[in-house]
């Protein structure tokens, strides 16, 4: 079999003993079909696709897929790493269920899948910029809404953070009565 030239690293997880693969992305797609098909595998069931970000890295995003073989009882985590660049080969052909999973992840994180047949956005609306869990994300967004009277109907306007000085008082009222 020519699974070792594509696993960059197999490990056990010490508390689930669960175990993991690192693949690298080009050979992502031949290793699940590996996986699948083999009759001795048999990981039919594609669980969850996720990703963790990572902005320290050069491939900053781990791009996770949670496998069950219902025949084996065995599950397998198979991660990849890529950038914000590098597209990963989406996997709809070979699991249905990885439309949506795959959408989330490209909405969420900004993660490209190839070939995937309607990556369009499915958790924040279409005119939403950026990806909200990447952490480089504002964390208060970029616009707000509110709905505005004079216009009577739902106005979007630039985030404005005014924070005036404000003294915090850190004693305890509670160390003020004595035990006595």
């Amino acid at each position: 079999m020519l699974m070792p030239q594509w696993v960059d690293s197999v490990s056990i997880c010490p508390r689930t003993q669960e175990a993991e693969c690192v693949v690298h992305p080009s050979a992502l797609l031949f290793f699940m079909q590996v996986l699948h098909k083999t009759t001795t595998l048999q990981f039919k069931v594609l669980v969850d696709v996720t990703a963790v970000d990572y902005p320290s890295r050069a491939k900053r995003f781990d791009v996770v897929y949670h496998l069950l073989s219902v025949q084996y009882n065995t599950r397998l985590r198979v991660k990849t790493m890529v950038d914000e660049l590098t597209p990963v080969h989406s996997l709809t052909s070979l699991y249905p269920s990885a439309n949506w999973f795959e959408r989330e992840v490209w909405d969420m994180f900004g993660i490209c899948f190839l070939h995937h047949p309607d990556l369009r956005r499915i958790l924040t609306d279409y005119g939403f910029q950026g990806h909200p869990l990447r952490k480089d994300f504002p964390l208060s967004g970029y616009v707000e809404f509110r709905y505005d009277d004079s216009k009577k109907r739902v106005v979007a306007e630039p985030v404005e953070l005014s924070q005036e000085f404000r003294y915090f008082d850190f004693a305890s009222p509670w160390e003020l009565i004595s035990k006595g």
